[in-house]
């Protein structure tokens, strides 16, 4: 199954990126890698990348400025990996669109899994020939091709970012805890910091004033809960 799915590994420690490469083909997954940014914008631009594992300390362009580039024009997964565990360079890599954190110390197993744990949440459901809406106030949620449309634009969310969305608008008024939202989308790694980062990019993308949200409010101390109803439209394509 995963022989059909294209890891890219961007790092300049030839060492790791045999190491992750042995483990991720051991997998079935295919896999491509570079050793610096030029390297894997050009492997973006003539091949079809599903996931993406990205070095910040790089010669040249860092792991930040690619991943700021890349997320101009692409809402494939990235997981940032970096000797550093502080949660400056954490907040700083999950507020530019990153969809996970791995410190290098993180076993290579580890990593696999996380890899594959993002791309279980990413991944498009089957396509069908009925097209199924999920329509909120001024959003609107297309299940099948996970496309958003605010105010009718389409808006490009990060895989990431568009469950989160799609949680909070199926379940209006409902106050998800920071822990409940830790555990389903980062499997119980972060902390605080790492949900507000995520909310915070949500409201840019929703809110027509982010500072004063109307919509993805806080429950202070607790989480968040979206305010609005929501309904389901099954329409045939």
């Amino acid at each position: 199954m995963n022989d059909s799915i294209t890891v890219l590994i961007v790092d300049d420690d030839l060492s790791i990126v045999e190491l992750l490469k042995d483990f991720l083909e051991h997998e079935q997954f295919r896999v491509i890698t570079a050793c610096n940014a030029t390297e894997a914008w050009d492997a973006l631009q003539h091949c079809t990348i599903q996931c993406i594992v990205l070095d910040i300390m790089m010669p040249g362009q860092n792991g930040f400025d690619l991943c700021r580039q890349i997320r101009k024009e692409s809402p494939v997964p990235i997981l940032f990996l970096s000797a550093k565990s502080d949660d400056v360079d954490k907040i700083r890599g999950l507020s530019l669109g990153g969809d996970d954190y791995i410190v290098k110390t993180a076993s290579p197993g580890e990593i696999v899994a996380r890899v594959k744990a993002v791309l279980r949440r990413t991944s498009s459901p089957p396509q069908t020939t009925v097209e199924s809406l999920l329509e909120n106030g001024h959003l609107q949620l297309n299940l099948v091709s996970r496309e958003v449309f605010v105010e009718g634009n389409k808006v490009m969310f990060t895989p990431k970012e568009y469950e989160l969305l799609l949680l909070f608008t199926q379940h209006p008024k409902q106050v998800f805890t920071y822990d409940q939202l830790l555990d389903k989308y980062w499997a119980g790694i972060g902390d605080r910091h790492t949900v507000r980062v995520h909310v915070s990019r949500l409201r840019e993308k929703i809110e027509i004033d982010p500072a004063n949200p109307q919509y993805l409010v806080n429950v202070w101390g607790v989480g968040y809960r979206y305010e609005g109803g929501s309904r389901e439209n099954v329409k045939d394509s």
